[in-house]
């Protein structure tokens, strides 16, 4: 079985490094487009040693396009190659990181970092305040920057460096969720500034601080290889290289872990239950705050026309049923986007239960009624909407599936349509999503607060507007809790996502991976497995 590992593995690094494919390359959601050819960074690939692949971890990971932290907050790739002022702990506490400490001045409204010494960049530059300046300019400046996360820095003031080692950092208002917030990534100035950050090559060919640095990326192969970084400035990482397979369809990583192609993969839960109970194997099962949903597009005509019965839809499905047959029981029934954050889990909110008899009651109430053909109808309009799903995603297209089948069966056509990529000029009247608040309650502000970053469906309630703004600004955490408990129940009433289920984190790994600390409260994707990965350990 180690034999058979290894020589997997390194049959995947030869052909990676031979420039020929291997395996499914299917492209993301993200702003820029992955290279057409391999991309190597020429500080990193001398020391390529191929001669011991006992100490290889090959990631059976998503589909990529871009390596940037600003541009890419869905996927691990980006945390273990950058490092941001802050990080967070196991237990999603932020804690210092390139900075070596830091001070707040309550009255006036500023964050003082001091960064470690010694610091350097992958490439060998050194690391200085000029860099974090960049940076946050960068998020708070650019208005051409096409990032989700931009409403998270909007109550930043100015970023100034005294000196090398001094960064400050002036708020207009007081921010809740700022600390949280510092751990984006640090950018390059040498390397990114005067480019456009959204097309710029270095998204292909990153250099940053963190744990590991980039060495090449195979688009053909579908993999990224990485060093770990010997010059990190706290524990190097014990497991010394990493190939991060590109793989988009669920089915394919299963079976990477079978043949022995893969060593770890997060995997839909039917396919993780497909493992349990084997030897070679272990079930590795984190607590996540990523919900699926049926997202409408508030812009489109039909929710225009129909918003007021977004919420009325939560009666006709049963999302019990749905997480015991589609999630095999690894989740739970979802009722508010916050429900299982520390400030959310008002039961209050949890006002809609599985009831066609009632789902009946309410539509006539809105004035809907049945046609010939069991659909309803309001003022000469079918209730019809189309929803998109990635097609390699089966998991969604389960639920999807599911959700659309027990629509039907009350009465409301909704048409299932699935895409290899999500077109948000098609036309369509939502998605299958997903999203996570498994940080700061603060990281749902910009899917609900009108013109938001990433409130992508166009979602505008003015009194969801007024809660999100004042918890976000609000000091107490008691406070908050109160504003965060009203935002749930002020939200289901009045949706914009037919909430289904929260989702376990399911990940497998080969019996020989140990380390994984399964503390963190993974986010969107399950991300932040990888949040200790210099403890983690491979032993074939």
């Amino acid at each position: 079985m180690k034999m058979k590992k290894i020589m997997s593995i390194a049959a995947l690094l030869a052909v990676c490094i031979g420039f020929t494919g291997c395996g499914q390359s299917t492209s993301s959601s993200a702003t820029t487009s992955a290279p057409s050819s391999s991309v190597s960074s020429g500080t990193t690939d001398k020391t390529l040693d191929l001669s011991d692949l006992s100490n290889t971890l090959v990631y059976a990971g998503e589909s990529e396009s871009t390596i940037n932290p600003i541009l890419n907050t869905h996927d691990e790739i980006t945390d273990i190659i950058f490092s941001g002022l802050m990080k967070y702990d196991g237990d999603g506490t932020p804690i210092c990181d390139l900075a070596e400490s830091y001070t707040y001045d309550d009255p006036t409204l500023t964050y003082t970092f001091k960064l470690r010494d010694g610091v350097k960049w992958h490439d060998g530059t050194p690391f200085t305040a000029d860099d974090v300046v960049y940076t946050y300019d960068v998020l708070f400046k650019d208005k051409t920057l096409s990032a989700s996360i931009t409403s998270n820095y909007k109550d930043i003031e100015s970023v100034t460096a005294p000196d090398e080692k001094t960064v400050v950092i002036k708020l207009k208002q007081y921010n809740a969720a700022m600390l949280g917030y510092f751990t984006i990534g640090i950018l390059p100035k040498h390397l990114t500034e005067g480019q456009d950050i959204n097309t710029m090559p270095f998204n292909q060919a990153p250099v940053g601080t963190g744990r590991y640095k980039f060495v090449k990326w195979d688009t053909a192969g579908g993999m990224i290889i990485l060093e770990a970084n010997k010059d990190y400035y706290g524990k190097v990482p014990n497991i010394e290289r990493i190939i991060y397979k590109t793989v988009a369809v669920e089915s394919t990583k299963a079976t990477m872990l079978q043949s022995g192609e893969a060593d770890l993969a997060w995997l839909n839960a039917k396919y993780a239950d497909s493992f349990r109970n084997n030897d070679n194997f272990k079930n590795i099962d984190f607590k996540t705050a990523d919900y699926r949903g049926i997202s409408m597009d508030c812009s489109t005509d039909f929710w225009k026309q129909n918003a007021d019965s977004i919420g009325v839809l939560n009666y006709a499905i049963d999302k019990d049923s749905v997480v015991k047959s589609v999630l095999a029981g690894r989740g739970v029934a979802a009722y508010s986007p916050i429900q299982l954050n520390a400030y959310g889990g008002n039961k209050d909110a949890d006002i809609y239960s599985y009831d066609l008899n009632k789902f009946a009651e309410e539509m006539d109430k809105l004035g809907w009624k049945k046609g010939s053909d069991g659909i309803y109808e309001r003022n000469g309009q079918k209730f019809h909407f189309t929803i998109q799903v990635r097609d390699y995603e089966e998991e969604r297209v389960d639920i999807a599936n599911v959700c659309a089948s027990q629509l039907k069966k009350a009465g409301v056509d909704m048409e299932v349509v699935l895409v290899s990529k999500f077109d948000w000029d098609a036309g369509y009247n939502g998605f299958l999503s997903g999203y996570a608040a498994q940080f700061d309650p603060d990281m749902c502000y910009s899917n609900f607060v009108t013109d938001a970053s990433e409130n992508l469906m166009h979602y505008s309630n003015s009194k969801v507007d007024e809660l999100l703004e004042k918890a976000r600004h609000t000091e107490n955490p008691d406070e908050r809790k109160e504003l965060y408990h009203q935002f749930e129940k002020v939200y289901a009433e009045n949706p914009g996502i037919v909430l289904i289920a929260f989702l376990d984190g399911n990940y497998v790994s080969i019996k020989g991976l140990s380390g994984l600390d399964t503390t963190r409260v993974l986010g969107h994707h399950a991300r932040g497995v990888m949040w200790n990965i210099e403890d983690w350990t491979l032993n074939r």
